[in-house]
């Protein structure tokens, strides 16, 4: 018996010999390449040895390395698995020299049928019929004799290999010289032998094999047949058993013969004996006979009951005995093979991400179970990497009825609940052969899929323009708390209205393009509207109009230019819209997480994007819209490991699927937004004002100053520049240096941040959380706006008051809804910001619309008020002697602030608001989307609609009065141990690219650590490392930067390093780098700018695909609140593999549960009082020390250089030349241009960053380049000249 197995292949094979040997008790070895280190059968095994480089060659051919690995495991028995080593008779006989049991049969058995010409030597002997063909071909001039002896067509086949390689249908002379080079090639290629033979071609052929199989003793069963008619290119696609149509003497014969040939060789173990079978006549004829266990094996197990590994290992062990075995069949099973690769495309194979996997629910136990229908065999999970190096293999989805209507029937079951997201697969073109009348009658031959035309329901990307994601409405929700942003559309006015107009819910999937648009080329016919800015648009080259529905043809292409007119984004909707997975609940692109939408990022050229299928009719009129609200809502199902605060769903339009014979829609003039490059912005002040914070005089310079938007501007947030604060306090305190700083609390989208001295809008993009101000917060109704800021465009402010507010979003609602304007009284200011006129004739409106009287519309002039109508402060509470202070912060109209106590780091005011969080967890509010904790705040995201604010006030009031007294209070903690580098190479690096590109002469370089220690007052750097290790870090909040990010402080106020954080931040920091700022550590979650001070990195904090021991209960994130982490010392090699293990669950985390109460942590501070009381003063005296030296050098107040106006010089041009100018204000990251060369119109030219991205600059016609006037690392303005050509 055998106790351990060494598994010389990959993939689902190699799982599946896993299963049977796990079921066995027998230990297993896999082997794996570098692209396959991370693989599902690597995870599974009991061991694992790594063979080399990805090229098979290398690795899963290298017998040598085979074998070495096998022995130094102390495996007794090498299973081949299909492919690869499987079939070559030298690896068997290497595997019996070195000691070790080969499973499968002999070598000399290998040979007898290995080479195809043998075999049929062997099977003329044993009167299996044959077809008629040649031996061995010597040459061409041979290979031609013998094909006009046996007459065209015929097929030129290797002798040695299968899996159909190695042939060549050849129908007229002319075809056979390049045919008999390339097949020799591609045979000495795969399979190390070159030799070639010809056989008869059957027209209407279908392939049927016949399993066989023999024990050690010289006793060969058949287990029934297979039919592998449906080939492409003759690679098998479907395989069935039993084979439709064959008559009982017809399969008698078939079985017979196969058995009487595996009996001529004494044939051992696993093996299938193929047939020609000739669908006009009724004749069948010897194949070829592969030795080894078929990829199709798993049919033949649904319908005997028998696991073929299990019996591979016993007949090698030698305990089989099949003398008196009588195989049995019952019922009928099918299998399709989904590969990675694009049926749209000539089946071009396909590699990428796994992004999203749903497969039927299926039991792969063995042998078959009658309350089982499904099973699949596949390699892959979520977040698989499916390399180019092999096979384009994915699954098998093999399905047991109890006769072949009824297995069909299963099999549209398991096709329909089949999902891969994150490469293109075959799985769309599987459900069509299942669908087509010939498969579904069992009348289907080897050329059957040749004239089978495939209808794809997609898109191709022929170019993937500046940035261009799948967003969906209202992005994704219910994950703040963890630094997960909504996303979404930046513009939702518009990405809404797109969907509208071409019959979507306002929900659906659809495309954000953001300074120069795509180029895409549409394989099926489709229904699309743009809306936003107007980039140049045109479909084959004839221009396309905007907000209107437009019909696409088939193979049509629609390309976006660059915008010319105000605006930054383009939106693209197409009915039914796009099919991408759920992440978290949504499907709207992270760029920066790395997930959502397409691939987790922007669009690229040769990505294919799918269109949904269209939905199952409802009862109604076709086209009817309506909204719909409440927990009842069927708009999106809830995400299966999502943590929604309640089951409440956003209101949403909701529309019946559209005939083809429904007008297009066209938007009413007075519907379209406005765009211009001057903008106003309606607000709400707050959360934080006058005189807190900012002066009387900042809120007036705030609401009547006009700000200009920073060409560094993304969709984390639209940086503005303008006049600075003079600020009301002189600096954070325990929060930081400058005055901006508090303690971290929640944002609201839309807030308007100062980070420093600069104000930034928060974007759905941005950061939960953080430190900074926020002086105003735009309304819902116009948060479309900042999608449409360009760099260069100036915004005023405008406040208003929150009744204000509901009326612009309740009217902006109706004309989403209904696609009509709603009516205003003369003179009045829409949402939209359009003075409207006449009434619009355009369209009539639905005739399920609601009246309009129930909307009471805003009056308003357009006078900008310097001081604030509505104030930021909605209700507070007074202190008690068992509870701190409360102040209710409005935080825009859809969210509200509630703040505890003083300003100051108090673990005690962390567990009111944990107290607060809880009790509205508990209760499920209807209307309620995140609650968001800060450090002594938690943010109320609500939606006004269904939970009004004066209720959700009574609410808060009603649980401030219930909540326990804070001595009582005591949470759930663990101790988490992380490893870390101290300053590791990473962050070193961060802060070498920080001084080149942003600020050499900061404070905090060339080091980070120094500037800790010196402004904390500590002796030695040696100093900051002791209370780095020493320190216990309790999580206060999650997502400060990002992605389950936490903001811990250390529990012992003597271990709280002081500082203040970087200004300007860096534009880069290294995921998981640590950081302390203010009196906080952070991990950052991913890259991205940052502004902490690095001590080192330590592992992941988010896990995007993969459930692990750490990562558990669905979450992609390590942590909770309240946790503390302790770290321990590695170096930069030890982090680096411990890095790469983590993630994939190899290596697990100590973690210890405990339980963190206040009345012990208070008397913790009591008892050490003075020692406490000590080091805050000694850290305060070097911190003010520290300010000083600012102070006198004058970098207290810096600022980032303005961009200077090019000069009157600059902008003329030589005779006969013409300017290629910056369409926007950024920085030039790379000149590709080159003096004096030829450029064509459209040609690359200069490479801008701005708004966070790369935008290229291309030739507007052609010419010679005359002169080149930027260069890199410089900073430019919109219009100014990048090159100039002589034209």
């Amino acid at each position: 018996m055998f106790t351990k197995i060494l598994i010389a292949n990959r993939g689902a094979i190699a799982c599946r010999v896993i299963r049977t040997l796990r079921r066995l008790g027998i230990a297993s070895v896999a082997v794996y390449s570098d692209a396959d280190k991370h693989s599902l059968h690597v995870q599974q095994a009991d061991e694992s040895v790594h063979l080399g480089p990805a090229p098979a060659a290398q690795s899963y051919l290298d017998a040598d390395k085979i074998i070495a690995a096998a022995k130094t495991t102390g495996a007794q028995a090498i299973h081949p698995g299909y492919g690869f080593l499987s079939e070559n008779p030298a690896f068997a006989d290497a595997c019996a020299a070195a000691g070790l049991v080969f499973i499968g049969p002999t070598g000399d058995q290998m040979r007898a049928f290995g080479l195809k010409h043998a075999a049929r030597a062997l099977a003329r002997q044993h009167d299996v019929p044959l077809l008629p063909g040649s031996d061995l071909l010597r040459d061409e001039a041979h290979a031609l004799a013998e094909a006009k002896r046996i007459q065209f067509p015929v097929m030129l086949k290797s002798t040695a290999g299968g899996g159909g390689i190695g042939m060549q249908l050849i129908r007229k002379p002319a075809e056979l010289s390049a045919a008999f080079a390339s097949v020799s090639r591609l045979a000495k290629n795969n399979f190390k032998e070159g030799g070639l033979f010809l056989e008869k071609f059957v027209e209407r052929a279908r392939h049927i094999e016949v399993q066989i199989f023999g024990d050690s003793h010289g006793h060969v069963v058949a287990l029934g047949e297979r039919d592998c008619s449906v080939q492409r290119r003759n690679q098998k696609v479907i395989e069935e058993t039993p084979a439709p149509g064959l008559t009982p003497d017809q399969r008698a014969r078939l079985l017979a013969s196969a058995a009487r040939l595996g009996n001529a060789v004494g044939y051992r173990n696993a093996g299938t004996v193929e047939f020609v079978y000739d669908d006009a006549t009724g004749e069948f004829y010897f194949l070829e006979v592969n030795t080894r266990l078929q990829v199709e094996h798993g049919v033949t197990e649904e319908v005997t009951g028998i696991d073929l590994v299990e019996w591979m290992i016993r007949s090698a062990e030698g305990t089989l005995d099949l003398s008196n075995f009588e195989p049995t069949c019952t019922g009928a099973s099918i299998q399709v093979r989904v590969y990675a690769e694009d049926p749209g495309k000539n089946f071009q194979p396909a590699a990428g991400t796994i992004t999203d996997l749903h497969f039927p629910a299926s039991d792969p136990s063995l042998p078959s179970s009658p309350s089982r229908d499904t099973r699949i065999e596949t390699w892959i999970e979520r977040g698989t990497e499916v390399s180019a190096f092999y096979d384009p293999l994915l699954a098998k989805i093999i399905v047991r009825g109890s006769d072949r209507a009824d297995a069909l029937a299963r099999l549209d079951g398991a096709l329909a609940d089949t999902r891969i997201h994150g490469l293109e697969t075959n799985l769309d073109y599987l459900r069509q052969i299942a669908a087509s009348p010939g498969f579904r009658a069992g009348r289907v031959t080897t050329k059957y899929l040749a004239t089978l035309p495939y209808a794809a329901s997609t898109i191709d990307v022929l170019e993937g323009g500046t940035q261009t994601t799948v967003q969906d409405f209202p992005g994704r929700l219910g994950y703040w708390d963890v630094g997960v942003p909504p996303s979404g559309p930046m513009d939702h006015l518009s990405f809404r209205l797109a969907n509208r107009l071409v019959g979507n819910p306002d929900t659906a999937a659809a495309l954000e393009c953001t300074v120069q648009g795509p180029s895409l080329r549409f394989n099926t016919a489709a229904v699309i509207a743009l809306t936003g800015a107007q980039m140049s648009a045109t479909l084959d080259h004839k221009p396309v109009a905007y907000h209107r529905a437009l019909r696409v043809k088939p193979g049509q292409t629609l390309r976006l230019g660059t915008i010319d007119g105000p605006g930054l984004r383009t939106y693209l909707a197409i009915r039914h819209g796009l099919d991408v997975p759920d992440y978290l609940g949504s499907k709207s692109t992270f760029t920066l997480g790395l997930f959502g939408g397409h691939a987790g990022r922007a669009l690229r050229a040769g990505d294919v994007l799918r269109i949904c299928r269209p939905p199952a009719a409802a009862p109604g009129v076709v086209g009817n819209s309506e909204l719909v609200v409440g927990p009842n809502s069927t708009n999106a199902a809830p995400p299966a490991n999502g943590r929604p605060i309640t089951n409440y769903q956003l209101p949403t339009t909701r529309s019946q699927p559209p005939t083809t014979q429904r007008p297009l829609a066209r938007l009413p003039r007075a519907l379209i937004p406005g765009l211009r490059r001057e903008w106003t912005l309606s607000v709400l002040y707050g959360p934080h004002g006058a005189p807190d914070f900012f002066t009387d005089a900042d809120i007036a310079t705030l609401f009547s100053a006009s700000y200009e938007v920073h060409y560094n501007s993304a969709r984390t947030g639209v940086r503005l520049i303008g006049p600075k604060p003079q600020w009301a306090r002189r600096d954070g305190g325990e929060a930081g240096l400058h005055p901006s700083n508090i303690h971290d609390n929640a944002y609201a989208i839309g807030a308007i941040d100062f980070t420093g001295d600069m104000p930034i809008i928060l974007g759905p993009d941005g950061p939960s959380c953080g430190g900074f101000v926020c002086p105003a917060t735009i309304v819902s109704a116009d948060l479309w706006k900042i999608g449409q800021l360009k760099p260069g465009d100036k915004v005023r402010f405008r406040a208003i008051t929150l009744a204000e507010a509901r009326k612009l979003a309740a009217q902006q609602d109706y004309e989403i809804e209904t696609l009509q304007p709603a009516r205003r009284p003369r003179g009045a200011v829409s949402s939209l910001d359009l003075v409207i006129g006449a009434e619009s004739t355009d369209a009539a409106p639905p005739a399920n619309a609601r009246p309009i009287s129930n909307y009471q519309l805003l009056t308003t002039n357009s006078q900008l008020p310097t001081t604030p109508p509505q104030p930021a402060i909605l209700h507070s509470l007074p202190a008690r002697p068992s509870a701190p202070a409360v102040v209710y912060r409005l935080s825009g109209d859809t969210a509200v602030l509630i703040e505890y106590g003083p300003l100051v780091l108090d673990i005690a005011l962390r567990m009111r608001v944990h107290a607060l969080q809880t009790w509205l967890e508990r209760h499920k509010l209807f209307g309620l989307l995140d609650l968001t904790p800060g450090i002594r705040s938690l943010q109320v995201h609500f939606d006004p609609r269904a939970l009004p604010l004066e209720r959700l006030l009574e609410i808060l009031l009603r649980a401030e009065s219930e909540l326990p007294n804070l001595d009582d209070i005591e949470v759930p903690s663990r101790i988490v141990h992380l490893p870390l580098s101290w300053e590791d190479e990473s962050t070193l690096l961060a802060i070498r690219k920080y001084m080149q590109i942003v600020r050499k002469d900061a404070p905090w370089c060339p080091s980070n650590i120094e500037f800790i220690r010196r402004i904390n007052g500590l002796d030695t750097i040696a100093d900051v490392h002791r209370i780095a290790f020493d320190a216990s870090y309790l999580v206060l909040a999650l997502g400060d930067v990002y992605l389950g990010a936490p903001v811990a402080t250390p529990v012992d106020p003597r271990h709280r390093l002081v500082t203040t954080k970087y200004n300007p931040a860096r534009t880069w920091t290294p995921e998981n780098a640590v950081g302390i700022g203010g009196a906080y550590l952070c991990i950052y979650g991913m890259e991205g700018p940052g502004g902490y001070q690095f001590i080192g990195r330590t592992c992941q904090m988010w896990n995007r695909y993969k459930q692990t021991a750490d990562f558990t209960d669905g979450h992609p994130w390590l942590l909770r609140f309240f946790d503390q982490i302790r770290f321990y010392p590695v170096t930069n090699a030890e982090l680096t593999q411990f890095r790469e293990d983590f993630p994939q669950g190899r290596v697990k985390l100590r973690i210890e549960e405990t339980t963190f109460r206040l009345r012990d942590y208070q008397k913790f501070l009591a008892e050490n009082a003075d020692s406490i009381a000590a080091f805050k003063q000694q850290q305060q005296a070097a911190f003010e020390a520290e300010r000083h030296r600012w102070e006198i050098s004058g970098q207290l107040n810096f600022s980032e250089p303005e961009i200077s106006p090019a000069s009157a010089d600059a902008t003329a041009l030589p005779p006969n030349c013409s300017a290629v100018p910056a369409h926007i204000p950024g920085n030039i990251w790379k000149i590709l241009a080159t003096p004096d060369t030829e450029v064509r119109e459209g040609d690359p030219l200069v490479i801008l960053e701005s708004m966070k991205m790369e935008v290229t600059v291309v030739a507007s016609r052609p010419g010679r380049v005359r002169e080149i006037r930027c260069a890199e690392g410089r900073p430019v303005n919109a219009g100014e000249t990048l090159v100039v050509l002589e034209t």
